[in-house]
C-alpha cells in the first residue's frame, strides 16, 4: 500500500476531528464522535496488519520544517509538582521505568540524554485536523527497554504523564503502545525540538514520538514507563485516556 493511500485512510478516519477544530476534549463529549471511532477501529486495525508495522514514517528535509509547532493537548500541566520541576530546570526530574521488568530504572534527564539517540524530521498529524513538520531528537525507547530488561510476559509500554485531565487536578494523562512500536527505529523519547530543549508547551522534559500514529498517541510530560501484560488494571482498561473516551487504540497513519 502506498504512502499516499495510507494517509488517505488515516485522514478519512480522522475526518470528524478535521470538521470540528474545537479540540479532542469537546469531540469526546459528543454522542457521535466516539461511535465513529469505534466503528473505524476494526478497519484501522485491519489496515495496520496489511501495512508492514515496521515500515518507516516519511522523513523530510530541513527545508520542509514548519514555521512553528503548536501545542497539542495540554500546554502546561500546572500542578505544584510539575511547576517545581520546571522552575528547577528539571534538575531533580526522574523517569521511572517499572512494571514487568527485571531491572527497574529511575533515570535523570542527563541519564536519558546519554542514551543512544536518534534525530528525525517528521510530520505530526493531529486528530483535530492540523499538521506540522519538526525536527525531533531523543533517546531510543529500545535502548531504555534494553536497560530495563522486560520480562517474558510484558507486551505493552504504558506512558504515565504529569498533565491532569480533570479540573480538580486529577485523572492524569496516559497512553500506551505495543512492543512492535516500542522497538521501532523511529520511536524515541524526545528531549529536543528543532535543536533546542523541548518547551513546556510541547511536553518538557520528555515526550513520546511514535511517528506512524496520530498526535494523541504522542504522550507528553512523561513521568513513568510501566511495562504490562494487559490494560485491565489501568484506568478504563482501553490503553489510553482518549481510548477510554471512545478513540481507537491504534491510530496509524
Amino acid at each position: 500500500m502506498s504512502t499516499q493511500r495510507r494517509r488517505f485512510f488515516a485522514r478519512a478516519l480522522g475526518t470528524a476531528g478535521a470538521l470540528v477544530l474545537a479540540g479532542c476534549d469537546k469531540l469526546s463529549r459528543t454522542d457521535w464522535f466516539p461511535k465513529v471511532l469505534n466503528v473505524a477501529e476494526p478497519v484501522n486495525n485491519s489496515i495496520a496488519k496489511t501495512v508492514a508495522r515496521m515500515a518507516m514514517a516519511e522523513e523530510f528535509p530541513e527545508s520542509a520544517l514548519s514555521p512553528s509547532f503548536r501545542s497539542n493537548g495540554t500546554s502546561d500541566p500546572g500542578t505544584d509538582a510539575y511547576v517545581a520541576l520546571a522552575q528547577g530546570q528539571f534538575a531533580t526530574y526522574k523517569l521511572v521505568v517499572d512494571g514487568l521488568v527485571e531491572n527497574p530504572l529511575a533515570l535523570t534527564l542527563a541519564d536519558v540524554r546519554a542514551l543512544p539517540s536518534r534525530e528525525q524530521i517528521t510530520r505530526h498529524d493531529c486528530v483535530e485536523g492540523w499538521s506540522a513538520i519538526a525536527r525531533w531528537k531523543g533517546a531510543r525507547l529500545s535502548a531504555i527497554l534494553a536497560a530495563a530488561k522486560p520480562k517474558a510476559n510484558a507486551r505493552y509500554v504504558v506512558f504515565h504523564c504529569a498533565d491532569p485531565m480533570n479540573e480538580d487536578g486529577t485523572g492524569f494523562y496516559y497512553e500506551s503502545i505495543d512492543f512492535e512500536d516500542a522497538y521501532h527505529e523511529q520511536t524515541i523519547l524526545a528531549y529536543d525540538l528543532n535543536r533546542a530543549p523541548l518547551p513546556i508547551a510541547n511536553g518538557a522534559p520528555l515526550r513520546l514520538r511514535v511517528e506512524r500514529q496520530l498526535g494523541y498517541k504522542q504522550a507528553k510530560y512523561l513521568l513513568r514507563l510501566e511495562l504490562v501484560e494487559s490494560f485491565a488494571h489501568i484506568e478504563g482498561g482501553n490503553g489510553g485516556y482518549w481510548e477510554d473516551n471512545g478513540y481507537q487504540w491504534f491510530a496509524g497513519i
